[in-house]
């Protein structure tokens, strides 16, 4: 995306990226064609009319931020296709780890509990799995990242090994306190130090556009995780504000200012952006299937043909007929920490049709949301009115009308729903003076929803919504069952 001095969009391209399921709870990318899409995208945007490629000042990155990359530092090449946040094959470190005693220090010095969904452990499966990569990784010749690390790589022509701490702060390597990587847990998961990117703030000159790939030169000058991006996007500044952004996953942050503080509900601690000036840190619960669960529907069921569908769908009936859907497929995050869960779609009866389907689905994910908020109220002491919501499922009105109603908070949607890549475009900007102070970016909002539903009918939901939980959950303790 290319925006404008006055945050406007100039110009989008975009292109899908396969997906690869190697096996069950596996998840993993092509790194070679994430890069490739990425540099013929941009190619796009720097040539659509009335574009002059010249007047770009700088590069911003935002990136889904758990998957990993492992590379060969003198070839460039990926030892192995990215192993993508949603992937659980590394469950089993995990429960060692937790099993040696770890899960303490690991949430102070990190502020994330242990789990597959975090890079760490998905660097040491590689270096465990793929012949002689362990060896290599001793030697110095190998090298990892996540998105954001990959993609500066490339773009500086391999001249730049380096990441920023929001996307640091989600490897569970980083200690968040001291803004460097942790020795300690380093050592715990045995990856070689050879192999870390240097880690920045934020807004940072991390180096320059190698001018054979577009003609031009400008600095990367932002990088932050999607949904750091998304909160600093969406113009949450100050202490207290909450934002959610639905895309494959629902991530929702709220800003607790210059000092972390860990939580005590099942939540993360996380970087939520920085500069030369200083670090501003998150609390956040992660969604882990949110719109991936209406591509569900589209990919694997046939049920639909365009996401879009369901907001339609949902309308023609008054209610799902008593069905739940938690779509756990791989695992609950915030605040359950489950990641043996698997999905469910309860109170199914021989008059329940694809609407009904539809609609449970599109609940699920302001169900889940629901659960992060009265988890994130019950650690800041904040009492939250509002919540700002971006991402491609934001733009389904359902959706928003019910998150409404089943948190009984407004719910605020702006004008630009890709908050995430405006977030990064801000960053960028203002660390080369294109927007000389945040004063100078605003945000507008497209419509607010309010609560419509009575609290009897909303609690009568939740508790519907507590049970299919449970329910869900209990799948994973069936041994204990037997």
């Amino acid at each position: 995306m290319l925006f404008s001095r006055e945050g406007s969009v100039l110009a989008v391209s975009q292109e899908p990226l396969t997906q690869h399921y190697p096996g069950p709870g596996m998840v993993e990318h092509d790194a070679v064609e994430i890069w490739e899409l990425c540099r013929r995208t941009i190619s796009d945007c720097l040539s659509k009319p009335g574009i002059d490629p010249g007047e770009c000042v700088a590069f911003g990155i935002t990136n889904q931020r758990e998957t990993v990359i492992v590379w060969d530092r003198n070839t460039g090449i990926p030892i192995h296709n990215a192993i993508v946040w949603q992937d659980r094959r590394t469950a089993d470190i995990c429960e060692r780890m937790r099993e040696g005693g770890y899960s303490e220090e690991i949430l102070r010095r990190t502020g994330l509990q242990i789990d597959a969904y975090f890079s760490g452990t998905k660097v040491r499966w590689i270096l465990d799995n793929v012949p002689g990569a362990s060896d290599a990784a001793e030697s110095g010749d190998l090298i990892f990242g996540t998105v954001d690390t990959w993609l500066i790589w490339n773009l500086t022509g391999g001249a730049v090994h380096a990441t920023d701490y929001t996307n640091a702060s989600r490897t569970m390597l980083f200690n968040i306190g001291t803004l460097q990587w942790d020795d300690g847990i380093v050592d715990a998961i045995r990856i070689p130090r050879t192999m870390f990117p240097d880690a920045h703030p934020s807004g940072h000159i991390f180096g320059n556009v190698d001018p054979s790939l577009f003609g031009i030169s400008p600095p990367i000058s932002g990088v932050a995780g999607d949904q750091q991006a998304a909160l600093f996007g969406q113009g949450c500044y100050g202490r207290g504000d909450v934002k959610i952004t639905f895309g494959t996953g629902g991530f929702m942050l709220m800003n607790i200012g210059e000092s972390p503080r860990m939580s005590t509900n099942g939540l993360l601690t996380t970087v939520a952006w920085s500069s030369e000036d200083g670090t501003d840190y998150a609390i956040e619960g992660s969604i882990y299937i949110a719109g991936a669960v209406v591509q569900w529907m589209r990919d694997e069921l046939g049920i639909i043909e365009e996401s879009a569908e369901t907001e339609s769908m949902a309308l023609r009936v008054e209610d799902t007929g008593g069905c739940y859907f938690v779509p756990s497929f791989v695992g609950l995050g915030a605040p359950y920490w489950d990641q043996n869960a698997r999905g469910m779609i309860m109170g199914l009866t021989r008059s329940t049709n694809r609407c009904h389907l539809a609609r449970a689905a599109l609940e699920s994910i302001a169900f889940q949301a629901n659960d992060v908020i009265e988890a994130m109220k019950a650690d800041s002491g904040v009492d939250i009115s509002s919540v700002k919501v971006d991402g491609g499922a934001s733009a389904n009105d359902f959706l928003c009308q019910f998150l409404a109603d089943i948190t009984g908070l407004r719910v605020e949607r702006p004008d630009c729903i890709e908050s995430t890549a405006l977030g990064a475009a801000y960053l960028a900007g203002l660390t080369v003076g294109f927007w000389r102070d945040r004063d100078e970016i605003q945000t507008s909002v497209d419509r607010v929803f309010v609560p419509r539903m009575s609290d009897m009918e909303r609690m009568g939901k939740i508790r519907g919504w507590e049970h299919a939980i449970r329910c869900a959950r209990m799948w994973s303790q069936r041994e204990i069952l037997d």
